[in-house]
């Protein structure tokens, strides 16, 4: 392939501009953050392990009618994508306490929630992506009312099939990150990626409270074999799609 131009770089993906302007390819990296990027490291084939999860997910989801960026995946590292204007809200789904939400709340880790949360948070690094409520939202303009109620429709509908599939899986989707973004017509979609860096994921197989995790949080609190827990969501994923 011809060189191509650099349109953004973050701290998990490049994204390429294509001769198609109706397409853009993203490029999975090994690069690996944390706790807003004050932590910094890399895992091996995470790129590659990222691009098969996200590309199944993206595959599941659109075959249930729910419209997402993702045009193909053409290699083990790189999807291509159509070009999206993001809504600077992270979308979080939590099924069970964890993460900042214990550390906040009090909340015991692993206490289901029922219903399920949503919560926005404000793409913003230098602002440390806070969390919103929707009359911040609203008093500071990123989005209407109209918007937020369909980026929690649309993110409960996509926790719902997530939700049902991994426990196919005998993984438990404990929360995750969702970014959405609208198409030249308007048309609100699901973007970027939904992969263990944008997940938790617990093994039901598995009792122990560290060796349960496959996700992020390896890294994040330096259990060690990060790459294996990786591999193991794609694996799983692989043999329940098959």
């Amino acid at each position: 392939m011809a060189e191509r131009q650099k349109l953004y770089e973050g701290k998990a993906k490049i994204l390429y501009a294509t001769e198609d302007p109706a397409v853009l390819v993203t490029y999975f990296k090994d690069d690996a953050t944390a706790f807003n990027a004050q932590k910094r490291g890399s895992i091996a084939n995470k790129g590659r392990i990222n691009n098969a999860v996200s590309t199944h997910l993206f595959k599941l989801l659109e075959a249930q009618g729910i419209p997402t960026h993702w045009i193909e995946s053409p290699n083990e590292r790189e999807m291509l994508v159509k070009p999206v204007t993001i809504v600077p809200l992270e979308v979080v789904v939590r099924n069970v306490a964890a993460g900042s939400l214990c550390r906040q709340t009090g909340l015991a880790l692993g206490t289901p929630l029922t219903p399920s949360l949503v919560e926005f948070y404000y793409k913003n690094d230098d602002l440390g992506d806070p969390l919103l409520t929707c009359d911040r939202i609203r008093a500071m303009g990123i989005a209407s009312d109209e918007t937020v109620g369909q980026l929690q429709q649309l993110a409960l509908q996509i926790n719902q099939l997530l939700t049902s599939f991994f426990n196919g899986c005998n993984i438990t989707l404990v929360d995750f990150k969702l970014e959405f973004g609208t198409l030249t017509d308007g048309t609100l979609v699901l973007a970027d990626e939904i992969s263990p860096d944008t997940c938790r994921l617990w093994n039901q197989n598995e009792t122990d409270e560290a060796r349960r995790v496959m996700d992020k949080d390896r890294f994040r609190q330096d259990l060690g074999d990060v790459e294996s827990g990786y591999q193991q969501v794609l694996d799983r994923i692989l043999a329940h799609t098959n």
